[in-house]
Protein backbone atom coordinates (compact mmCIF):
# COMPACT_ATOMS: atom_id res chain seq x y z
CA UNK A 1 0.00 0.00 0.00
CA UNK A 2 2.86 2.39 0.82
CA UNK A 3 4.35 1.70 -2.60
CA UNK A 4 1.02 2.48 -4.26
CA UNK A 5 0.64 5.75 -2.37
CA UNK A 6 4.19 6.78 -3.27
CA UNK A 7 3.75 6.06 -6.98
CA UNK A 8 0.35 7.75 -7.08
CA UNK A 9 1.86 10.86 -5.49
CA UNK A 10 4.62 10.91 -8.08
CA UNK A 11 2.33 10.87 -11.09
CA UNK A 12 -0.18 13.37 -9.74
CA UNK A 13 2.51 15.75 -8.51
CA UNK A 14 4.41 15.66 -11.78
CA UNK A 15 1.25 16.31 -13.78
CA UNK A 16 0.58 19.24 -11.47
CA UNK A 17 4.12 20.47 -12.02
CA UNK A 18 3.77 20.28 -15.78
CA UNK A 19 0.47 22.10 -15.93
CA UNK A 20 2.09 24.81 -13.81
CA UNK A 21 -1.20 26.36 -12.74
CA UNK A 22 -2.80 23.63 -10.69
CA UNK A 23 -1.87 25.06 -7.30
CA UNK A 24 -4.44 27.05 -5.43
CA UNK A 25 -2.41 30.21 -5.27
CA UNK A 26 -2.66 33.44 -7.19
CA UNK A 27 -0.60 33.16 -10.35
CA UNK A 28 1.50 35.98 -11.70
CA UNK A 29 0.69 36.74 -15.29
CA UNK A 30 3.23 35.92 -17.96
CA UNK A 31 5.46 38.90 -18.51
CA UNK A 32 6.87 40.69 -21.49
CA UNK A 33 10.43 41.88 -21.93
CA UNK A 34 11.19 44.72 -19.54
CA UNK A 35 14.59 45.84 -18.32
CA UNK A 36 15.69 45.28 -14.74
CA UNK A 37 15.60 48.96 -13.80
CA UNK A 38 12.21 49.74 -15.33
CA UNK A 39 11.36 53.43 -15.26
CA UNK A 40 8.00 54.74 -16.30
CA UNK A 41 7.83 57.75 -18.59
CA UNK A 42 5.57 60.64 -17.79
CA UNK A 43 2.43 60.46 -19.89
CA UNK A 44 2.38 63.10 -22.59
CA UNK A 45 6.09 63.87 -22.43
CA UNK A 46 8.34 63.92 -25.47
CA UNK A 47 9.68 60.50 -24.57
CA UNK A 48 6.26 58.95 -24.28
CA UNK A 49 5.86 56.52 -27.15
CA UNK A 50 2.12 56.33 -26.76
CA UNK A 51 1.82 60.09 -27.15
CA UNK A 52 3.98 60.00 -30.25
CA UNK A 53 2.03 57.17 -31.86
CA UNK A 54 -1.51 58.18 -31.00
CA UNK A 55 -2.84 61.67 -30.65
CA UNK A 56 -1.39 63.88 -27.94
CA UNK A 57 -4.87 65.13 -27.25
CA UNK A 58 -6.04 61.63 -26.33
CA UNK A 59 -3.37 60.89 -23.76
CA UNK A 60 -2.12 64.09 -22.16
CA UNK A 61 -5.43 65.09 -20.66
CA UNK A 62 -5.52 61.83 -18.70
CA UNK A 63 -1.96 61.87 -17.36
CA UNK A 64 -2.98 62.35 -13.73
CA UNK A 65 -5.50 59.51 -13.78
CA UNK A 66 -3.05 57.21 -15.54
CA UNK A 67 -0.34 58.03 -13.00
CA UNK A 68 -2.64 56.77 -10.26
CA UNK A 69 -3.22 53.57 -12.21
CA UNK A 70 0.55 53.13 -12.54
CA UNK A 71 1.01 53.47 -8.78
CA UNK A 72 -1.66 50.89 -8.05
CA UNK A 73 -0.21 48.51 -10.59
CA UNK A 74 3.26 48.90 -9.11
CA UNK A 75 1.89 47.89 -5.71
CA UNK A 76 0.04 44.95 -7.25
CA UNK A 77 3.21 43.90 -9.06
CA UNK A 78 5.00 43.40 -5.74
CA UNK A 79 2.25 41.05 -4.54
CA UNK A 80 2.25 39.16 -7.84
CA UNK A 81 6.03 38.74 -7.59
CA UNK A 82 5.74 37.20 -4.13
CA UNK A 83 3.05 34.80 -5.32
CA UNK A 84 5.13 33.81 -8.34
CA UNK A 85 8.18 33.02 -6.20
CA UNK A 86 6.03 31.05 -3.77
CA UNK A 87 4.58 28.99 -6.62
CA UNK A 88 8.10 28.44 -7.97
CA UNK A 89 9.18 27.15 -4.57
CA UNK A 90 6.24 24.72 -4.48
CA UNK A 91 7.09 23.47 -7.96
CA UNK A 92 10.67 22.91 -6.86
CA UNK A 93 9.47 21.08 -3.76
CA UNK A 94 7.35 18.72 -5.86
CA UNK A 95 10.24 18.16 -8.25
CA UNK A 96 12.55 17.34 -5.35
CA UNK A 97 10.22 14.68 -3.97
CA UNK A 98 9.95 13.16 -7.44
CA UNK A 99 13.75 13.16 -7.79
CA UNK A 100 14.11 11.45 -4.43
CA UNK A 101 12.10 8.49 -5.75
CA UNK A 102 14.41 8.00 -8.72
CA UNK A 103 16.49 4.77 -8.92
CA UNK A 104 19.72 6.77 -8.58
CA UNK A 105 18.77 8.25 -5.20
CA UNK A 106 16.11 6.23 -3.39
CA UNK A 107 18.27 3.11 -2.70
CA UNK A 108 21.08 5.32 -1.32
CA UNK A 109 19.12 6.48 1.74
CA UNK A 110 19.76 3.44 4.00
CA UNK A 111 23.44 3.34 2.98
CA UNK A 112 23.96 7.06 3.62
CA UNK A 113 22.23 7.03 7.01
CA UNK A 114 24.17 3.92 8.05
CA UNK A 115 27.40 5.60 6.99
CA UNK A 116 26.69 8.66 9.16
CA UNK A 117 25.89 6.50 12.17
CA UNK A 118 29.08 4.43 11.88
CA UNK A 119 31.31 7.39 11.07
CA UNK A 120 30.02 9.52 13.91
CA UNK A 121 30.29 6.78 16.53
CA UNK A 122 27.10 7.89 18.28
CA UNK A 123 23.54 8.58 17.25
CA UNK A 124 23.63 12.23 18.35
CA UNK A 125 26.73 13.00 16.28
CA UNK A 126 25.23 11.05 13.38
CA UNK A 127 22.13 13.24 13.50
CA UNK A 128 24.29 16.37 13.51
CA UNK A 129 26.25 15.19 10.48
CA UNK A 130 23.03 14.25 8.67
CA UNK A 131 21.72 17.80 9.26
CA UNK A 132 24.93 19.22 7.81
CA UNK A 133 24.62 16.81 4.89
CA UNK A 134 21.08 18.04 4.17
CA UNK A 135 22.15 21.68 4.46
CA UNK A 136 25.01 21.01 2.02
CA UNK A 137 22.57 19.61 -0.55
CA UNK A 138 20.50 22.79 -0.26
CA UNK A 139 23.55 25.03 -0.68
CA UNK A 140 24.70 23.15 -3.78
CA UNK A 141 21.39 23.36 -5.64
CA UNK A 142 20.63 26.95 -4.62
CA UNK A 143 24.06 27.90 -5.95
CA UNK A 144 23.08 26.27 -9.25
CA UNK A 145 19.94 28.43 -9.39
CA UNK A 146 21.93 31.58 -8.67
CA UNK A 147 24.43 30.65 -11.37
CA UNK A 148 21.62 30.54 -13.95
CA UNK A 149 20.53 34.04 -12.92
CA UNK A 150 24.08 35.40 -13.08
CA UNK A 151 24.63 33.93 -16.53
CA UNK A 152 21.43 35.22 -18.10
CA UNK A 153 19.93 37.95 -15.90
CA UNK A 154 16.21 38.43 -15.28
CA UNK A 155 15.54 40.49 -18.40
CA UNK A 156 17.16 37.88 -20.65
CA UNK A 157 15.28 35.04 -18.95
CA UNK A 158 12.06 36.96 -19.47
CA UNK A 159 12.84 37.58 -23.12
CA UNK A 160 13.69 33.93 -23.72
CA UNK A 161 10.26 32.77 -22.53
CA UNK A 162 8.57 34.41 -25.53
CA UNK A 163 11.28 33.49 -28.02
CA UNK A 164 10.58 30.91 -30.70
CA UNK A 165 14.17 29.69 -30.56
CA UNK A 166 13.95 29.28 -26.78
CA UNK A 167 10.78 27.19 -27.01
CA UNK A 168 12.13 25.08 -29.87
CA UNK A 169 15.41 24.45 -28.01
CA UNK A 170 13.62 23.31 -24.88
CA UNK A 171 11.28 21.12 -26.90
CA UNK A 172 14.37 19.29 -28.17
CA UNK A 173 15.93 19.26 -24.70
CA UNK A 174 12.85 17.72 -23.05
CA UNK A 175 12.60 15.09 -25.78
CA UNK A 176 16.23 14.18 -25.03
CA UNK A 177 15.35 13.98 -21.31
CA UNK A 178 12.41 11.69 -22.11
CA UNK A 179 14.59 9.40 -24.24
CA UNK A 180 17.06 9.26 -21.36
CA UNK A 181 14.31 8.22 -18.93
CA UNK A 182 13.29 5.49 -21.37
CA UNK A 183 16.77 4.01 -20.89
CA UNK A 184 18.33 4.66 -24.30
CA UNK A 185 21.26 6.41 -22.65
CA UNK A 186 22.17 8.17 -19.43
CA UNK A 187 22.97 11.84 -19.10
CA UNK A 188 26.13 11.83 -16.99
CA UNK A 189 28.80 14.32 -16.07
CA UNK A 190 32.49 13.74 -16.94
CA UNK A 191 33.74 10.75 -14.92
CA UNK A 192 37.05 12.43 -14.05
CA UNK A 193 35.21 15.31 -12.40
CA UNK A 194 32.84 12.99 -10.52
CA UNK A 195 35.72 10.79 -9.31
CA UNK A 196 37.68 13.79 -8.05
CA UNK A 197 34.73 14.99 -5.97
CA UNK A 198 34.22 11.47 -4.65
CA UNK A 199 37.88 11.26 -3.61
CA UNK A 200 37.51 14.57 -1.79
CA UNK A 201 34.58 13.18 0.21
CA UNK A 202 36.70 10.20 1.29
CA UNK A 203 39.88 12.12 2.10
CA UNK A 204 38.39 15.24 3.69
CA UNK A 205 37.37 15.27 7.32
CA UNK A 206 34.88 17.30 9.26
CA UNK A 207 32.49 19.62 7.47
CA UNK A 208 34.46 19.50 4.23
CA UNK A 209 34.06 15.75 3.91
CA UNK A 210 30.30 15.94 4.49
CA UNK A 211 29.94 18.73 1.93
CA UNK A 212 31.81 16.72 -0.71
CA UNK A 213 29.59 13.72 0.09
CA UNK A 214 26.57 15.86 -0.75
CA UNK A 215 28.31 17.03 -3.92
CA UNK A 216 28.99 13.41 -4.86
CA UNK A 217 25.29 12.59 -4.46
CA UNK A 218 24.36 15.50 -6.74
CA UNK A 219 26.86 14.44 -9.41
CA UNK A 220 26.34 10.67 -9.31
CA UNK A 221 22.55 11.02 -9.41
CA UNK A 222 22.62 13.52 -12.28
CA UNK A 223 21.46 10.90 -14.79
CA UNK A 224 18.15 10.75 -12.91
CA UNK A 225 17.84 14.26 -11.53
CA UNK A 226 19.26 16.15 -14.53
CA UNK A 227 16.04 16.04 -16.59
CA UNK A 228 13.94 17.07 -13.58
CA UNK A 229 16.31 19.92 -12.69
CA UNK A 230 16.36 21.01 -16.33
CA UNK A 231 12.55 21.08 -16.47
CA UNK A 232 12.35 23.06 -13.24
CA UNK A 233 14.88 25.62 -14.44
CA UNK A 234 13.01 26.01 -17.73
CA UNK A 235 9.75 26.65 -15.88
CA UNK A 236 11.40 29.04 -13.40
CA UNK A 237 13.29 30.92 -16.09
CA UNK A 238 10.12 31.53 -18.11
CA UNK A 239 8.57 33.46 -15.19
CA UNK A 240 10.95 36.40 -15.62
CA UNK A 241 11.73 36.76 -11.91
CA UNK A 242 15.41 37.25 -11.13
CA UNK A 243 15.26 34.99 -8.04
CA UNK A 244 12.98 32.34 -9.54
CA UNK A 245 15.73 29.81 -10.49
CA UNK A 246 17.30 30.04 -7.02
CA UNK A 247 13.93 29.79 -5.27
CA UNK A 248 12.96 26.79 -7.39
CA UNK A 249 16.24 25.05 -6.60
CA UNK A 250 15.83 25.76 -2.88
CA UNK A 251 12.49 23.93 -2.91
CA UNK A 252 14.00 21.09 -4.91
CA UNK A 253 16.98 20.75 -2.57
CA UNK A 254 14.81 20.91 0.56
CA UNK A 255 12.61 18.06 -0.66
CA UNK A 256 15.66 16.03 -1.69
CA UNK A 257 17.52 16.57 1.60
CA UNK A 258 14.55 16.13 3.93
CA UNK A 259 14.20 12.31 3.68
CA UNK A 260 17.92 11.80 4.36
CA UNK A 261 17.75 13.99 7.44
CA UNK A 262 14.49 12.50 8.74
CA UNK A 263 15.85 8.98 8.31
CA UNK A 264 18.84 9.85 10.52
CA UNK A 265 16.80 11.68 13.16
CA UNK A 266 13.87 9.21 13.22
CA UNK A 267 14.97 5.64 12.39
CA UNK A 268 11.33 4.57 12.18
CA UNK A 269 10.90 6.78 9.13
CA UNK A 270 13.39 4.62 7.25
CA UNK A 271 11.44 1.48 8.11
CA UNK A 272 8.18 2.98 6.83
CA UNK A 273 9.62 3.68 3.37
CA UNK A 274 8.81 1.21 0.57
CA UNK A 275 11.55 -1.19 -0.44
CA UNK A 276 13.57 -0.63 -3.59
CA UNK A 277 12.70 -2.70 -6.63
CA UNK A 278 11.65 -2.70 -10.25
CA UNK A 279 8.86 -0.21 -9.48
CA UNK A 280 11.48 2.55 -9.28
CA UNK A 281 12.36 2.02 -12.93
CA UNK A 282 8.66 2.03 -13.84
CA UNK A 283 8.34 5.44 -12.18
CA UNK A 284 11.30 6.67 -14.21
CA UNK A 285 9.77 5.48 -17.50
CA UNK A 286 6.39 7.04 -16.65
CA UNK A 287 8.18 10.32 -16.04
CA UNK A 288 9.71 9.91 -19.49
CA UNK A 289 6.21 9.79 -21.00
CA UNK A 290 5.24 12.92 -19.04
CA UNK A 291 8.41 14.74 -20.14
CA UNK A 292 7.56 13.88 -23.74
CA UNK A 293 4.05 15.29 -23.32
CA UNK A 294 5.38 18.47 -21.71
CA UNK A 295 7.84 18.95 -24.57
CA UNK A 296 4.91 19.42 -26.96
CA UNK A 297 3.86 22.53 -25.02
CA UNK A 298 7.10 24.26 -26.04
CA UNK A 299 6.76 23.11 -29.65
CA UNK A 300 3.26 24.59 -29.71
CA UNK A 301 4.58 27.91 -28.37
CA UNK A 302 7.22 28.03 -31.11
CA UNK A 303 4.55 27.29 -33.71
CA UNK A 304 2.41 30.20 -32.46
CA UNK A 305 5.30 32.66 -32.24
CA UNK A 306 6.59 31.87 -35.72
CA UNK A 307 3.13 31.44 -37.31
CA UNK A 308 3.89 27.99 -38.75
CA UNK A 309 0.19 27.12 -38.41
CA UNK A 310 0.74 23.38 -38.76
CA UNK A 311 1.03 22.21 -35.15
CA UNK A 312 -2.63 22.83 -34.44
CA UNK A 313 -4.85 21.68 -31.63
CA UNK A 314 -5.83 18.36 -33.26
CA UNK A 315 -2.21 17.29 -33.74
CA UNK A 316 -1.32 18.29 -30.19
CA UNK A 317 -4.24 16.36 -28.66
CA UNK A 318 -3.63 13.34 -30.91
CA UNK A 319 -0.04 13.10 -29.70
CA UNK A 320 -1.08 13.47 -26.06
CA UNK A 321 -3.71 10.76 -26.48
CA UNK A 322 -1.16 8.39 -28.02
CA UNK A 323 1.39 9.15 -25.28
CA UNK A 324 -1.03 8.33 -22.44
CA UNK A 325 -2.36 5.24 -24.21
CA UNK A 326 1.21 3.97 -24.58
CA UNK A 327 1.85 4.72 -20.91
CA UNK A 328 -1.23 2.68 -20.04
CA UNK A 329 0.04 -0.26 -22.08
CA UNK A 330 3.44 0.10 -20.42
CA UNK A 331 1.87 -0.10 -16.98
CA UNK A 332 -0.01 -3.23 -18.06
CA UNK A 333 3.29 -4.78 -19.09
CA UNK A 334 2.34 -4.89 -22.79
CA UNK A 335 5.09 -2.43 -23.68
CA UNK A 336 8.57 -3.04 -22.32
CA UNK A 337 11.98 -1.40 -22.57
CA UNK A 338 15.33 -3.20 -22.51
CA UNK A 339 16.01 -2.51 -18.83
CA UNK A 340 12.52 -3.34 -17.52
CA UNK A 341 11.80 -6.23 -15.20
CA UNK A 342 9.27 -8.88 -16.19
CA UNK A 343 5.70 -8.07 -15.15
CA UNK A 344 4.42 -11.49 -14.08
CA UNK A 345 1.16 -10.09 -12.74
CA UNK A 346 -0.67 -6.76 -12.56
CA UNK A 347 -0.59 -5.33 -9.07
CA UNK A 348 -3.32 -3.11 -7.72
CA UNK A 349 -1.16 0.05 -7.98
CA UNK A 350 -0.40 -0.69 -11.64
CA UNK A 351 -4.08 -1.30 -12.31
CA UNK A 352 -5.07 2.06 -10.84
CA UNK A 353 -2.34 3.91 -12.73
CA UNK A 354 -3.46 2.19 -15.92
CA UNK A 355 -7.04 3.36 -15.30
CA UNK A 356 -5.82 6.93 -14.76
CA UNK A 357 -3.71 6.89 -17.93
CA UNK A 358 -6.38 5.38 -20.20
CA UNK A 359 -9.13 7.55 -18.69
CA UNK A 360 -7.15 10.72 -19.32
CA UNK A 361 -6.58 9.63 -22.93
CA UNK A 362 -10.31 9.04 -23.42
CA UNK A 363 -11.09 12.40 -21.76
CA UNK A 364 -9.06 14.18 -24.45
CA UNK A 365 -10.72 12.43 -27.42
CA UNK A 366 -13.75 14.81 -27.70
CA UNK A 367 -11.26 17.68 -27.93
CA UNK A 368 -10.37 16.44 -31.42
CA UNK A 369 -13.77 17.75 -32.53
CA UNK A 370 -13.59 21.02 -30.60
CA UNK A 371 -14.91 20.04 -27.17
CA UNK A 372 -13.37 21.94 -24.22
CA UNK A 373 -10.46 20.16 -22.52
CA UNK A 374 -10.22 22.29 -19.40
CA UNK A 375 -7.32 20.40 -17.83
CA UNK A 376 -5.15 21.46 -20.77
CA UNK A 377 -6.29 25.08 -20.85
CA UNK A 378 -3.22 27.22 -21.46
CA UNK A 379 -1.13 24.20 -22.47
CA UNK A 380 -2.84 23.01 -25.64
CA UNK A 381 -2.91 25.34 -28.67
CA UNK A 382 -5.88 27.75 -28.72
CA UNK A 383 -9.19 26.68 -30.21
CA UNK A 384 -8.75 29.03 -33.16
CA UNK A 385 -6.09 26.64 -34.51
CA UNK A 386 -8.67 23.84 -34.73
CA UNK A 387 -9.42 22.86 -38.34
CA UNK A 388 -12.80 21.28 -37.64
CA UNK A 389 -15.23 21.87 -34.79
CA UNK A 390 -18.27 19.60 -34.59
CA UNK A 391 -21.53 21.55 -34.47
CA UNK A 392 -19.69 24.84 -34.76
CA UNK A 393 -21.95 27.80 -35.39
CA UNK A 394 -20.13 31.08 -35.57
CA UNK A 395 -22.80 32.90 -37.54
CA UNK A 396 -23.58 34.96 -34.48
CA UNK A 397 -19.96 35.95 -33.91
CA UNK A 398 -20.26 39.32 -35.55
CA UNK A 399 -23.13 40.91 -33.66
CA UNK A 400 -22.33 44.24 -35.30
CA UNK A 401 -22.64 44.07 -39.08
CA UNK A 402 -20.45 47.16 -39.35
CA UNK A 403 -17.39 45.23 -38.16
CA UNK A 404 -14.93 45.18 -41.07
CA UNK A 405 -14.36 41.94 -42.95
CA UNK A 406 -10.60 42.55 -42.89
CA UNK A 407 -8.62 44.17 -40.09
CA UNK A 408 -4.99 45.10 -39.84
CA UNK A 409 -2.57 42.19 -39.23
CA UNK A 410 -5.31 39.51 -39.41
CA UNK A 411 -3.16 37.60 -41.89
CA UNK A 412 -0.90 36.68 -38.93
CA UNK A 413 -2.96 37.30 -35.81
CA UNK A 414 -6.26 35.63 -35.02
CA UNK A 415 -8.82 36.36 -32.28
CA UNK A 416 -10.08 33.68 -29.87
CA UNK A 417 -12.57 31.35 -31.53
CA UNK A 418 -15.97 32.99 -31.87
CA UNK A 419 -14.77 36.56 -31.24
CA UNK A 420 -13.89 39.55 -33.40
CA UNK A 421 -10.88 41.66 -32.52
CA UNK A 422 -8.65 44.43 -33.75
CA UNK A 423 -4.88 44.06 -33.46
CA UNK A 424 -3.98 47.68 -34.07
CA UNK A 425 -4.78 50.25 -31.39
CA UNK A 426 -5.56 53.15 -33.69
CA UNK A 427 -7.85 51.07 -35.90
CA UNK A 428 -9.71 49.70 -32.89
CA UNK A 429 -10.17 53.14 -31.34
CA UNK A 430 -11.46 54.55 -34.60
CA UNK A 431 -14.06 51.79 -34.84
CA UNK A 432 -15.06 52.24 -31.17
CA UNK A 433 -15.73 55.91 -31.79
CA UNK A 434 -17.89 55.12 -34.80
CA UNK A 435 -20.06 52.62 -32.90
CA UNK A 436 -19.91 54.57 -29.60
CA UNK A 437 -18.73 51.62 -27.51
CA UNK A 438 -16.04 51.26 -24.84
CA UNK A 439 -12.92 49.23 -25.62
CA UNK A 440 -11.54 46.12 -23.99
CA UNK A 441 -7.77 46.33 -24.47
CA UNK A 442 -6.31 42.86 -24.01
CA UNK A 443 -2.52 42.86 -23.62
CA UNK A 444 -1.65 39.31 -24.54
CA UNK A 445 1.08 37.13 -26.07
CA UNK A 446 1.54 33.99 -28.14
CA UNK A 447 3.50 32.29 -25.36
CA UNK A 448 1.25 33.58 -22.56
CA UNK A 449 -0.18 30.52 -20.79
CA UNK A 450 -2.55 32.48 -18.56
CA UNK A 451 -3.93 34.38 -21.58
CA UNK A 452 -4.95 31.13 -23.25
CA UNK A 453 -6.36 29.83 -19.99
CA UNK A 454 -8.60 32.90 -19.65
CA UNK A 455 -9.83 32.53 -23.23
CA UNK A 456 -10.42 28.77 -22.94
CA UNK A 457 -12.14 28.72 -19.55
CA UNK A 458 -13.58 32.16 -18.84
CA UNK A 459 -14.30 33.91 -22.13
CA UNK A 460 -16.42 31.00 -23.39
CA UNK A 461 -18.91 31.41 -20.51
CA UNK A 462 -22.19 32.79 -21.94
CA UNK A 463 -22.39 36.04 -19.94
CA UNK A 464 -18.71 36.89 -20.39
CA UNK A 465 -18.90 36.09 -24.10
CA UNK A 466 -22.03 38.21 -24.55
CA UNK A 467 -20.54 41.24 -22.82
CA UNK A 468 -17.33 41.14 -24.85
CA UNK A 469 -19.09 40.57 -28.19
CA UNK A 470 -22.01 42.95 -27.78
CA UNK A 471 -20.90 45.71 -25.42
CA UNK A 472 -17.18 46.18 -26.10
CA UNK A 473 -14.77 46.60 -28.97
CA UNK A 474 -12.05 44.03 -28.38
CA UNK A 475 -8.49 45.18 -29.12
CA UNK A 476 -5.82 42.50 -28.65
CA UNK A 477 -2.29 43.87 -28.39
CA UNK A 478 0.37 41.15 -28.69
CA UNK A 479 3.55 42.05 -26.79
CA UNK A 480 5.63 39.20 -28.28
CA UNK A 481 4.75 39.63 -31.96
CA UNK A 482 8.05 39.97 -33.83
CA UNK A 483 6.84 39.28 -37.37
CA UNK A 484 5.09 42.64 -37.89
CA UNK A 485 7.51 45.51 -38.49
CA UNK A 486 6.42 49.01 -37.54
CA UNK A 487 6.52 51.91 -40.04
CA UNK A 488 9.30 54.45 -39.60
CA UNK A 489 6.86 57.01 -38.20
CA UNK A 490 6.24 54.77 -35.17
CA UNK A 491 9.77 53.55 -34.56
CA UNK A 492 11.35 55.26 -31.56
CA UNK A 493 13.72 54.37 -28.75
CA UNK A 494 11.95 52.93 -25.71
CA UNK A 495 13.69 53.74 -22.44
CA UNK A 496 11.67 51.00 -20.80
CA UNK A 497 12.63 48.22 -23.21
CA UNK A 498 16.03 49.76 -24.00
CA UNK A 499 15.55 49.22 -27.71
CA UNK A 500 13.80 50.68 -30.72
CA UNK A 501 10.17 49.73 -31.17
CA UNK A 502 10.84 48.23 -34.56
CA UNK A 503 8.19 45.51 -34.29
CA UNK A 504 4.58 45.38 -33.14
CA UNK A 505 5.38 43.44 -29.97
CA UNK A 506 7.89 45.99 -28.69
CA UNK A 507 5.56 48.87 -29.55
CA UNK A 508 2.67 47.25 -27.67
CA UNK A 509 4.88 46.35 -24.70
CA UNK A 510 6.21 49.89 -24.46
CA UNK A 511 2.69 51.31 -24.76
CA UNK A 512 1.39 49.07 -21.96
CA UNK A 513 4.19 49.85 -19.51
CA UNK A 514 4.28 53.55 -20.33
CA UNK A 515 0.55 54.17 -20.26
CA UNK A 516 -0.74 51.75 -17.64
CA UNK A 517 2.34 51.04 -15.52
CA UNK A 518 2.24 47.28 -16.01
CA UNK A 519 4.33 44.72 -17.85
CA UNK A 520 2.28 41.56 -17.18
CA UNK A 521 -0.03 39.54 -19.36
CA UNK A 522 -2.91 39.01 -19.55
CA UNK A 523 -3.75 42.60 -18.66
CA UNK A 524 -7.24 43.91 -19.35
CA UNK A 525 -8.06 47.59 -19.62
CA UNK A 526 -11.69 48.73 -19.92
CA UNK A 527 -11.50 52.21 -21.37
CA UNK A 528 -13.42 54.85 -23.20
CA UNK A 529 -12.39 56.13 -26.59
CA UNK A 530 -9.90 58.44 -24.83
CA UNK A 531 -8.01 55.40 -23.40
CA UNK A 532 -8.78 56.51 -19.84
CA UNK A 533 -9.51 53.40 -17.69
CA UNK A 534 -13.17 53.22 -16.69
CA UNK A 535 -12.32 50.94 -13.78
CA UNK A 536 -9.11 49.53 -12.30
CA UNK A 537 -7.29 47.38 -14.93
CA UNK A 538 -7.41 43.67 -14.22
CA UNK A 539 -5.11 40.70 -14.68
CA UNK A 540 -6.14 37.06 -14.96
CA UNK A 541 -9.40 36.34 -13.14
CA UNK A 542 -10.43 32.70 -13.45
CA UNK A 543 -13.91 33.04 -11.94
CA UNK A 544 -16.34 33.66 -14.81
CA UNK A 545 -18.89 35.47 -12.60
CA UNK A 546 -16.21 37.77 -11.20
CA UNK A 547 -14.88 38.59 -14.67
CA UNK A 548 -18.40 39.21 -15.98
CA UNK A 549 -18.94 41.56 -13.03
CA UNK A 550 -15.73 43.34 -13.92
CA UNK A 551 -16.89 43.81 -17.51
CA UNK A 552 -20.29 45.03 -16.34
CA UNK A 553 -18.72 47.56 -13.97
CA UNK A 554 -16.74 49.06 -16.85
CA UNK A 555 -19.86 49.20 -19.00
CA UNK A 556 -21.82 50.93 -16.23
CA UNK A 557 -19.04 53.50 -15.79
CA UNK A 558 -19.00 54.16 -19.54
CA UNK A 559 -22.78 54.66 -19.69
CA UNK A 560 -22.71 56.94 -16.66
CA UNK A 561 -20.02 59.10 -18.30
CA UNK A 562 -22.17 59.49 -21.42
CA UNK A 563 -25.06 61.01 -19.52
Amino acid sequence: MRKFVSMLGIMLCFIALNTEHTYGFIQKQDTTVVADDLQFTEIGSAEDSAANAISTETLTKDSVATSKVSTKQANASSTDSSNTLWNTFIEGLVGGFIAFLMPCIFPMVPLTVSYFTKRAGSRSRGIGQALIYGASIIVIYVALGLLITLLFGSAKLNELSSSGWFNLAFFILLVVFAISFFGTFEITLPSAFVNKIDEKSDSSKGLGGIFFMAASLALVSFSCTGPIIGTLLVQASSKGEILAPAIGMSGFALALALPFTLSAVFPGFLNSMPKSGGWLNSVKVCLGFLELALALKFLSAADLVWHWEWFDREIFLSLWIVIFVLMGFYLLGKLRFSHDSDVTYISVPRLFFTLVSFSFAVYMVPGLWGAPVNILSGIAPPLNTQDFILGDNTSGTNSDLRFPAQVKYNNLLHPPHGFNAFFDLEEGLSYAKSVKKPVLIDFTGHACVNCRKMEDKVWIEPEVSRLIKEEYVLIQLYVDERGVKMPESKVHYSKILRRNTTDLGNWNGDFQATTYGSNSQPFYVLAGQDLKPLVQPQGALYEAKAFAGYLQSGLDAFKAAQK
